[in-house]
């Protein structure tokens, strides 16, 4: 456990950057630490490794005061990453990762097995990638090495300074993913700094949200979403995701006047074909929309009904079969101009993984998917306590 208490930073010119910060941060937890820029966040977690000494209070790593060990020592035992990445470039990867232990005095078999099963554990084949340079790599492969040095010496703990922010978004979201994958097996102390609240919901089993130099909420994400302590956290989450609601019997309630109709959610543009569409060419329009089967209108967009890909499997071997012959009617249409809520319950009551919607004239228009409610529920009530 990491535990900071009663700690203040005072800079000489009276710039006070942290004031009586307090936290407890449990042991094999992911810890981000967020707010807007100058908030502290950044220095509350150099606090944990001394590259910042506090004004007044105390650091503790498992009971024990961080100020009486030697500062070298200390930041051996700790892992850190940084934004910029801060691999050697003169160093092969392999020396890169074994830059700790080889300080430590590792023998070189143990560092050698332990660079190899890092390099594998973020699916960089070692054979491929532990001679290469840091220019051979690209930025996600880069911070991924980055990530696993800060693990190489087997440290209790990880200090993370928005190690993230730089990568492209598929990156990003990768290298995230990778992250909470890796500490399902590792259970690190990680303390992460990031000033973006997707990534902190993501990644964080715990959250810490600053402002001026002190601590305002600390709490899972998902108690901070459904609980914000006060204005500046619900702006700071985001008044999208925060719209007001009253929970009710079945979970959430909305007022009327708020109420969605059908037409705002439903997806307008749909895998459609018509009925003389040959099977083949029905399947090869599945696979480009990636969907498992396919609505059936006529050219004036009447609403013939749908062929998913079991039937047209079950006659794909008859050239002659269009797609008329394996469609199949809807239970269910649902009319444009509805409440959402009418599609809700149709999908929920009946298990229907989308319900085809009609206009004013009869004609289709769209459909409402399980995706499109996921979404509107997201913008709507996203955090009420209990939905169903």
């Amino acid at each position: 456990m990491i535990q900071l208490r009663n700690i203040s930073k005072k800079y000489p010119d009276g710039f006070e950057a942290l004031k009586d910060i307090n936290l407890e941060l449990e042991a094999g937890k992911i810890h981000v630490v967020i707010g807007p820029s100058g908030c502290g966040k950044s220095t509350t977690m150099k606090l944990i490794n001394r590259l910042i000494t506090p004004t007044d209070g105390s650091v503790y790593i498992n009971n024990e005061d961080i100020s009486k060990m030697n500062p070298v020592e200390l930041r051996r035992k700790i892992g850190y990453v940084i934004q910029s990445i801060g691999l050697f470039p003169h160093m092969t990867i392999a020396d890169n990762v074994a830059v700790v232990p080889r300080l430590l005095k590792w023998e070189e078999e143990r560092t050698n097995h332990k660079v190899n099963e890092l390099l594998s554990m973020v699916n960089l084949e070692p054979d491929t990638y532990r001679n290469r340079y840091p220019s051979e790599l690209s930025g996600g492969q880069q911070q991924r090495v980055g990530v696993i040095r800060a693990l190489a010496a087997e440290p209790d703990v990880i200090l993370m300074d928005e190690p993230f922010s730089a990568l492209d978004p598929i990156s990003r979201d990768q290298l995230q993913a990778e992250l909470v994958n890796l500490q399902e097996d590792l259970k690190k102390t990680i303390v992460f700094v990031t000033h973006d609240m997707d990534e902190a919901i993501k990644i964080a089993d715990n959250i810490i949200l600053m402002k001026d130099g002190e601590v305002i909420q600390t709490g899972s994400p998902d108690s901070i979403l459904r609980h914000p302590a006060n204005d500046f956290v619900k702006e700071f989450i985001g008044k999208k995701r925060l719209k007001e609601h009253t929970a009710n019997e079945t979970g959430f309630s909305i007022d009327a006047d708020e109420i969605p109709t059908v037409n705002e959610v439903m997806i307008d543009n749909p895998a459609t074909a018509y009925p003389e569409r040959g099977l083949a060419a029905a399947l090869k329009i599945m696979e480009q929309r990636r969907v498992d089967s396919l609505i059936v209108i006529d050219r004036e967009r009447n609403l013939l009904g749908y062929a998913p890909i079991l039937n047209l499997l079950g006659q794909y071997r008859d050239e002659t079969k269009m797609l008329r012959d394996v469609m199949q009617p809807f239970s269910f249409t649902v009319p444009s101009d509805s409440p959402f809520t009418v599609a809700l319950d149709l999908m929920s009551q009946h298990n229907l993984p989308y319900v085809p919607v009609v206009g004013e004239n009869g004609k289709f228009v769209g459909v409402i998917t399980r995706g499109s409610m996921v979404r509107l529920m997201a913008e709507v009530f996203p955090y009420a306590d209990e939905v169903v």
